[in-house]
């Protein structure tokens, strides 16, 4: 009963310090490689959730032109390019994708009212496409009763030097209790489809 007892009273320990580690890494987490000006700036579907109760702005600089990153970010979704993330964690969540590693043409319709699925099962549901900016962004998400209340924004901001930068921005109403359980995984995904768009399209720049 002894033993029982201390391998419960090490598993809260590690359960508690999990809970720390979350709380203390969320903030360097919800703004990943985004700048103040770009997470204090207005981007194309700030409006359709105006007041959310989470706001998350993650961003890459890449060595392309949005031109050249924009075809990535349209063929995005299971069954299509994929979200370019570590395919390792997709399958130990149960959602295994195939990446894409090159442009499809037939893959680059995307209209306004689509939807991209973000699993090859159909969970969570599919994200619905609110707008384009053809070469500057794609705002897509989920309603309720007819209102947004969760936002994925991908936006281009291209610099004077040549690079693009890459900002993904998360409006969304859905906090507490299972959204904040799955946060990390959710940083780490976002983190993987960044760093998979910008290594694929600096890939096809650079000729190789």
């Amino acid at each position: 009963m002894k033993k029982f007892l201390k391998f419960l009273g090490i598993l809260i320990a590690l359960a508690v310090l999990a809970v720390i580690a979350v709380i203390l890494l969320t903030p360097w987490m919800d703004r990943w490689g985004a700048n103040d000006a770009e997470i204090k700036a207005a981007y194309p579907g700030d409006e359709l959730v105006p007041a959310p109760a989470s706001f998350v702005n993650r961003a890459v600089t890449i060595q392309a032109s949005p031109e050249q990153i924009y075809p990535w970010l349209v063929q995005l979704g299971a069954g299509k390019g994929g979200l370019y993330s570590y395919t390792a964690f997709e399958t130990l969540i149960g959602c295994p994708l195939v990446n894409a590693d090159r442009i499809h043409d037939e893959w680059q319709e995307l209209k306004v009212g689509d939807k991209v699925e973000m699993c090859p099962n159909g969970v969570p549901p599919a994200y619905v496409v609110a707008q384009i900016v053809p070469n500057q962004a794609i705002v897509m998400g989920h309603q309720e009763n007819g209102e947004w209340v969760d936002l994925w924004q991908f936006v281009l901001i291209p610099q004077a030097d040549g690079s693009t930068r890459l900002i993904l921005r998360t409006r969304t109403m859905m906090v507490g209790g299972f959204w904040d359980m799955i946060h990390p995984g959710v940083f780490v995904m976002e983190r993987g489809l960044l760093l998979g768009v910008k290594a694929r399209a600096e890939s096809m720049t650079q000729g190789k």
